[in-house]
């Protein structure tokens, strides 16, 4: 295990040096000059030349790319232009809130999702499953965005049940929580099914209940454990897209 995780972050390290590199070339060679951006249209040669010399802008582009690397490498990653606090700061702050919704979304969406499939998978070909893929089918139709704006109008506006938005305490969670799960559920729960009816379908399943295990035990001891094990890599994935898809919600 060791080995493999040393063996990715090898990989990983000319991979982050590349995309590093893409990033500030692509930035670099974009068309216009950023300090007349900064200072504004209107502003005088003097002001234009002063940030262009703040910045390091008037430095070749070897040497702002040598200075970068550095600074990223001792995680400076400079100040915003805009507020002039530390970007790395900036991103600490919004993290944790991003980290926060996450972690609740991902929560609901693997109890939920995984209730949903498991019910759907036992009860296979009647209401119950049907009513689960109908559900799974909605979620995952449902755009995020409309959803959202749905439940504000809804609960904040309407009724004032929680706030339109901002953070700070559980009430500002309820439906960033929602909107962001409602997809990873269908998802979840869709997974679920269709790898728990593959497992019961087993042959050493199959050989449980002929020697009279109770069919609660054959599902939880034996098939919903190994269908546990994919299911796992599709949460960390399903966290992942939560993390960066969080920032519309």
């Amino acid at each position: 295990m060791l080995v493999f995780v040393a063996r990715r972050l090898v990989v990983a390290i000319p991979l982050l040096l590349f995309t590093v590199s893409l990033v500030f070339l692509v930035f670099a060679l974009i068309p216009g000059d950023p300090a007349v951006i900064l200072a504004g249209e209107t502003a005088n040669r003097a002001t234009v030349d002063a940030i262009r010399q703040r910045y390091g802008l008037d430095r070749p582009l070897v040497v702002r790319y040598g200075i970068y690397l550095r600074q990223v490498v001792k995680g400076d990653l400079g100040a915003s232009i805009f507020t002039g606090v530390p970007v790395a700061r900036e991103i600490r702050n919004r993290f944790t809130k991003a980290l926060a919704l996450a972690a609740c979304s991902i929560g609901l969406a693997v109890t939920v999702g995984a209730l949903l499939g498991i019910a759907a998978a036992l009860k296979k070909d009647t209401a119950v499953d049907h009513l689960a893929t109908v559900v799974a089918l909605g979620g995952i139709s449902i755009p995020g965005f409309w959803l959202g704006l749905l439940l504000i109008y809804v609960f904040s506006v309407q009724y004032r049940w929680f706030p339109t938005g901002g953070t700070g305490g559980w009430r500002a969670l309820v439906l960033p929580t929602l909107t962001l799960s409602v997809f990873s559920i269908a998802f979840i729960a869709r997974i679920t099914r269709s790898l728990l009816l593959e497992v019961i379908s087993q042959d050493y399943v199959r050989t449980a209940r002929a020697k009279g295990v109770r069919g609660r035990s054959v599902v939880l001891k034996h098939a919903l454990r190994n269908a546990m094990i994919p299911l796992v890599t599709v949460v960390g994935l399903r966290l992942g897209v939560m993390l960066t898809g969080s920032v519309v919600t």
